[in-house]
């Protein structure tokens, strides 16, 4: 897969990539507001084909299947996420899925063809605010901007347990699984042969660590 050329759209993008829990969706969702853009939660696509991978019950490390069935899905990405016309904005962020997307996302074929879809969306919107893990890597290298956030693996094991579990309390006590959760996801995107998770050249690397989302909307604001 060419990851130097320039494809449709890519200077009307800004391109948000990093690791799970270092902000990347609350970020990229107050910045395209702030800008008055679309969002494109990539992430969401490679969930939405794992999930189906998941109830068909096919093999996950059989990668023309997963790809097959990538092929053949329609997916809606908007404010709601639709899946063969089905809502699953909430399915797809179950720990049944986090636990088997990095499989499903590291076989080529299926991230060939989500890209080729995630290039279809840029050029069809004129840009946007996209985030992920290969956006200005692989998927819009001539992006206007490029965005690495990071954050402190306690801190991102911490919002990422609050999100799936929407208290504070229980977010607390589940921490330190979902850390080696994410680390375990992490070293699998990070060593995956095809679009591994990299901070892409000319990308400007933000740490979310201790900071509202405000703060660091207006630190990646200003380097507009």
């Amino acid at each position: 897969m060419t990851t130097g050329a320039p494809h449709p759209g890519d200077g009307a993008v800004i391109a948000i990539d990093g690791p799970a829990g270092s902000g990347k969706s609350t970020v990229a969702s107050a910045l395209a507001a702030r800008l008055g853009l679309r969002r494109l939660d990539t992430g969401a696509m490679y969930r939405a084909v794992t999930l189906l991978a998941l109830r068909s019950g096919i093999d996950l490390a059989d990668g023309e299947a997963c790809a097959a069935m990538a092929r053949a899905m329609e997916l809606e990405m908007g404010d709601e996420i639709l899946l063969n016309g089905e809502d699953v904005s909430t399915a797809i962020r179950t720990p049944e899925v986090d636990a088997a997307v990095s499989v499903v996302a590291a076989h080529p074929a299926v991230r060939a063809e989500l890209v080729r879809l995630q290039r279809a969306w840029i050029e069809t919107h004129g840009g946007g605010v996209v985030e992920g893990r290969d956006i200005g890597s692989v998927v819009a290298p001539s992006a206007r901007m490029k965005v690495y956030l990071t954050a402190e693996p306690d801190e991102s094991a911490r919002r990422r347990a609050l999100q799936h579990s929407g208290s504070a309390v229980i977010a607390g006590a589940a921490a330190s699984l979902t850390e080696a959760a994410i680390a375990r996801r992490d070293r699998l995107d990070a060593a995956r042969a095809v679009s591994p998770l990299v901070v892409a050249d000319g990308a400007i690397v933000v740490d979310t660590t201790g900071r509202s989302v405000a703060d660091v909307v207006e630190e990646v604001l200003s380097y507009l």
